[in-house]
């Protein structure tokens, strides 16, 4: 019967594309996850200056990739970097202290993503108080003048 053949006349050709589509940003290893913890994908937007996030904890691991603008990023024990777009970022969430998130730039925004594991029962951002600042001050790496 016409029209009732399963094979169309023309076979679109596959593409090999997708074996060389990924590029690798970053990998890290994440620390134990416990059972019952969940994900969250964040995008983050910041107005041109702005200091982002004041001092604070994640529960789990973070991942982050910048979309646009720069990030000033600085983790606990570690100097403080910027962070373009097209770049990535890490940290492991627990006790480290995330110092800062905020924009390097005074004349354009920054967005990024970040996709959190977040333990059961706890909020995702918990801010650091002044007293444990000052405490673990130790903890920071030096500044640059």
């Amino acid at each position: 019967m016409p029209g009732t053949d399963p094979t169309p006349a023309k076979t679109k050709r596959r593409s090999n594309a997708w074996q060389t589509a990924v590029t690798v940003v970053q990998e890290a290893e994440p620390p134990f996850i416990p059972e019952g913890a969940h994900s969250m994908t964040l995008v983050v937007e910041f107005p041109p200056g702005d200091p982002g996030t004041p001092p604070h904890r994640h529960t789990g691991p973070a991942f982050g990739y910048v979309l646009e603008g720069e990030m000033l990023f600085e983790l606990e024990g570690q100097p403080e970097r910027v962070v373009r777009a097209g770049e990535a970022f890490w940290e492991p969430g627990g006790e480290v202290i995330h110092y800062q998130d905020g924009n390097n730039r005074d004349d354009v925004p920054l967005r990024f993503t970040v996709t959190m594991l977040c333990e059961p029962g706890k909020p995702m951002l918990t801010l650091v108080e002044e007293d444990e600042l000052a405490r673990l001050s130790d903890r920071r790496a030096p500044r640059p003048s």
